[in-house]
């Protein structure tokens, strides 16, 4: 499943068909169709049938962010994808607000066998049950919503310290279930793209693995800084090479102690690297 690895994930609004080839086409490796926050209450159900005529012609990797579950369009959203999720198609969900697990276990459930569900955390209520959701069955990814976020907390969503407790939560939660790092909120000026590096680096560093993208434009930048650079890839290659020659034990490379979490770390980065997502 694609979402559970991608780094880039595009948003496109849901009600405008005529921009989903489009999207397709920018290189993101999941294009996420938006029947919530881009389309307003009289659209919604047109924006659904769009939608899902659109799942059935293509396969591009994509999931659907659909409706909250407290909204009233949110049960005809899973009828709807769960005939998609049903048919084999390879089709992810986002859930909005996702804050309780029994609730989203309940949406995996609705979706039927197959399902994947994006969990996109954007309360304080679900920043603090991380580890719970990350643990439902069918949740194959968290990712954090840091404008609504911010909202509640009142503070400024592009302030990176005041995000970082709420970003370490989804770091931790994903690696206690065995979920690749999650994917951090979008940068929501889509023409400084040295603002959108330096948001990427950021999250990167704490140990996140996806952006969430709101323009094209967006896409090559974010997926170039995500992916290992020529240096990590070199030290991997020393780190991976060295203990192999040696066995097991701890060696030195480069002057420094090597021993099993530096090998498995190196390990993970020619991973991503040869086999990742972009």
């Amino acid at each position: 499943m694609t979402a559970a690895t991608a780094r880039t994930l595009l948003f496109v609004p849901g009600d405008r068909p005529e921009r989903f080839d489009k999207a397709a086409a920018a290189g993101a490796d999941l294009v996420v169709l938006d029947l919530e926050d881009a389309v307003a209450p009289d659209a919604k159900d047109k924006a659904r049938d769009a939608v899902v005529d659109w799942l059935r012609a293509t396969t591009t990797p994509s999931a659907v962010r659909i409706n909250a579950v407290d909204s009233p369009w949110h049960a005809a959203d899973l009828a709807a994808l769960g005939v998609v999720v049903g048919s084999g198609r390879e089709c992810a969900v986002m859930l909005p607000k996702a804050q309780d697990p029994t609730l989203v276990a309940g949406t995996v459930a609705a979706l039927g066998d197959g399902a994947a569900v994006v969990a996109l955390l954007e309360t304080a209520r679900g920043i603090l049950r991380a580890e719970q959701i990350a643990a439902v069955p069918g949740v194959c990814r968290l990712a954090i919503g840091t404008y609504d976020l911010a909202s509640e907390l009142g503070v400024d969503p592009d302030e990176p310290v005041a995000m970082a407790a709420a970003r370490g939560a989804l770091v931790l939660a994903s690696a206690a279930a065995g979920l690749v790092g999650p994917v951090d909120g979008v940068t929501g000026d889509v023409r400084d793209s040295e603002r959108l590096v330096a948001d990427v680096r950021r999250a990167a560093a704490l140990g996140f693995a996806g952006k969430l993208c709101i323009h094209p434009a967006q896409v090559v930048p974010t997926a170039t800084t995500l992916a290992p650079d020529a240096d990590e890839v070199a030290w991997a290659e020393r780190i991976v090479a060295a203990a192999e020659a040696a066995g097991d034990g701890v060696i030195l490379v480069d002057g420094r102690m090597v021993d099993r979490p530096v090998v498995d770390r190196a390990r993970h980065i020619l991973t991503t690297t040869n086999g990742g997502n972009s």
